[in-house]
């Protein structure tokens, strides 16, 4: 069942469209008009209105829907990354492929759940927006696709970056099958501002360094960041510069730069100042007016920030950010704190810097 708002023109049962983000044509089998648990057939649907589409085979979450001919691509939506995730595994072995085969369908549906296989422990590891996201999933993988699991803690997703700049001389030398393979580079790594991202840059004079050797440490560099600094967590926010390099036409090879440019970016960040980054959550939270001062005396031993406090007639509103790591199991307290009456809603805010190490859910 594909959700679709018509933006412009309209839609009829058994039509051809252009699914214009995937450049793929489908058909429209069915058209329905939704009431909470109850639908009705409908023959076609105009601008303005929501429906249900049946026959999609490839649309997901954030597509635009057209004709071949008038091409139009809608600005898709931004979602923010997971930074909660938990260990599931089948409770028999003969279930494996079923919980595959589901958390592919569920990945599919929501752009905001993610799913991998732990290369060194061979678990299954799903990630979301929060605890009552990730509990809502499994409900389903247990109620709508009959997948029995087993489901570990809650752990935060941290990020590895670095504090300050710092400079790095890498040599490497292998014997690879009778051949010589060596690479001396120098790597300057610092720190971006939160949010840049990564970035590779080179430095070094044209002509100095073929190329392909240039692309290999890039290559190198690129797959460190994947694998962190001192804790295995992804590396965010840090400039690499490639500023000079050794050159042999007999013994520099390919394979020798990338791992030169894996071991030196590695070597050249623990020079840095390494640090941890913990998730952010901004919180909205609703309660009575008699409530307020206990449930701010509480988030606030969580580590909670008040930003802004709103009254109401009959609540009211704080405004918070606070780290997800001290937010697991905040939705009972507060139900405990309120007599029931509180509710809250958190996402996603932004990436901050943790002192200490990492800690789990």
């Amino acid at each position: 069942m594909c959700f679709v708002r018509v933006y412009s023109g309209s839609f009829k049962k058994g039509l051809a469209v252009y699914n214009i983000s995937k450049k793929k044509r489908e058909r429209i089998n069915r058209l329905l008009r939704m009431h909470s648990n109850r639908y009705e057939t409908i023959d076609s649907v105009g601008a303005g209105e929501i429906a249900v589409i049946i026959g999609f085979k490839i649309a997901q979450t954030g597509d635009t829907i057209g004709s071949e001919g008038h091409q139009i691509l809608l600005e898709r939506m931004t979602f923010p990354q997971p930074v909660i995730h938990v260990a599931i595994e089948p409770k028999t072995l003969s279930d494996r492929d079923k919980l595959k085969a589901s958390l592919e369908t569920l990945a599919q549906e929501d752009p905001t759940f993610f799913y991998h296989e732990d290369e060194e422990t061979g678990q299954l590891v799903i990630s979301g927006m929060g605890e009552l996201h990730l509990d809502v999933l499994v409900t389903r993988l247990t109620k709508e696709f009959k997948v029995d699991a087993n489901i570990g803690k809650p752990q935060v997703t941290y990020r590895e970056s670095i504090g300050k700049s710092a400079r790095h001389s890498e040599k490497y030398h292998r014997v690879v099958a009778g051949k010589e393979n060596a690479a001396e580079i120098t790597l300057k790594v610092e720190p971006l501002s939160r949010g840049t991202g990564n970035q590779f840059t080179n430095r070094i004079p044209n002509g100095k360094l073929p190329q392909e050797l240039i692309d290999a440490v890039e290559r190198g560099v690129n797959n460190a960041f994947t694998s962190g600094i001192m804790y295995g967590y992804p590396a965010f926010d840090i400039g690499a510069t490639l500023v000079d390099a050794v050159f042999s036409p007999t013994t520099s090879t390919p394979l020798a730069f990338e791992a030169a440019g894996a071991l030196g970016f590695d070597s050249a960040c623990r020079k840095a100042d390494p640090i941890i980054l913990e998730p952010i959550m901004k919180i909205d939270i609703m309660v009575p007016k008699e409530f307020l001062g206990e449930v701010i005396s509480h988030l606030t031993s969580r580590g909670g920030v008040i930003e802004s406090l709103e009254s109401r007639p009959t609540t009211e509103h704080i405004r918070a950010s606070t780290p997800l790591a001290n937010m697991f199991g905040y939705s009972t307290s507060l139900r405990s704190i309120t007599q029931g009456r509180g509710t809250f809603a958190m996402e996603f805010s932004h990436f901050s810097k943790k002192s200490g190490g990492p800690s789990g859910g």
